[in-house]
């Protein structure tokens, strides 16, 4: 099994802080408790506007802070899922679920630690890796 990551893309509304209606909540929810119930939903968010964010770019080192609002709402991301999936085709099936009238949303493998071959992530570093996130996901529970 692997993981994905399901990215909503952003829309003029959403870029507006228009809030989903009561229906299209109530609909959602019931999208999030399907995937639940099948073991497959990890986690899942909704984003705030990007006005109510900001950017870090780095040149040669240097953090550089930008403030929202950022231009182009569709190359933005409004939410994500991050579901447990045995192939890209299943986590296409879920996504192709999504209860959405119009928008986007793009799905993408999240690298796991054995992706990295061992003389990029050495034994040692992954094990130390795998610890945190061990404890975050304790955390998580808890």
């Amino acid at each position: 099994m692997s993981r994905f990551m399901m990215l909503v893309k952003a829309s003029e509304d959403s870029e507006a802080g228009v809030m989903p209606t009561k229906e299209e909540i109530a609909e959602m929810g019931r999208f999030n408790e399907r995937m639940a119930a099948a073991g497959v939903m990890l986690a899942a968010e909704g984003l705030r506007e990007s006005a109510a964010g900001a950017r870090v770019t780095f040149s040669g080192g240097t953090p550089v802070v930008t403030e929202g609002p950022f231009a182009g709402a569709r190359q933005l991301i409004a939410g994500f899922w991050v579901i447990r999936a045995a192939d890209l085709d299943e986590a296409l099936e879920w996504a192709r679920q999504v209860p959405f009238q119009d928008g986007e949303v793009e799905v993408r493998r999240i690298f796991e630690l054995e992706d990295f071959p061992a003389d990029v992530l050495p034994p040692e570093e992954a094990a130390r890796e795998e610890a945190l996130r061990e404890e975050l996901r304790k955390r998580a529970e808890g």
